[in-house]
């Protein structure tokens, strides 16, 4: 990836062509954490996209991601996303290839039971930056239509 520089509020290229001017290549090995796709790495302005791996027997926080959706693409692994419909938790296991939507404010987590594959999903999100909010407990969104 080449170095951004600084040019007033738009991120330029090399060059100085405005980095909203020309398609962005990110090598898998460029990584910024996990982000591949936002602001700081490419100058998305709404969009955020990273690679995440969970290693075997892990599970993340309970957490939601804000005002933000989140798209996942399952690239290997079979990893289980749980939530709470208001009157139990919700196990639903994805197979590689598979997507999976999670709305705005609702609180889930992402578990890997396989004791030796590591699951490997990549990750879309409608903010340039990654939102994760931290929750003690899955409980059922009570948002309003439209939220």
């Amino acid at each position: 990836m080449n170095t951004l520089e600084n040019t007033g509020s738009v991120p330029a290229a090399p060059g100085g062509t405005p980095l909203g001017n020309r398609v962005r290549h990110v090598r898998s090995d460029e990584l910024d954490g996990y982000a591949a796709i936002s602001g700081a790495t490419v100058g998305s302005r709404r969009l955020w996209m990273g690679r995440v791996e969970n290693p075997p027997l892990s599970a993340t926080d309970n957490h939601h991601h804000g005002a933000s959706e989140a798209g996942i693409f399952v690239v290997s692994g079979h990893p289980v996303f749980v939530f709470h419909d208001g009157t139990q938790e919700v196990r639903i296991t994805a197979d590689p290839g598979d997507f999976v939507l999670v709305p705005p404010f609702v609180p889930h987590r992402e578990e890997n039971p396989d004791p030796v594959e590591p699951v490997v999903v990549v990750i879309a999100r409608t903010t340039q930056e990654p939102i994760k909010v931290s929750v003690p407990e899955l409980y059922q969104y009570q948002g309003t239509a439209g939220s």
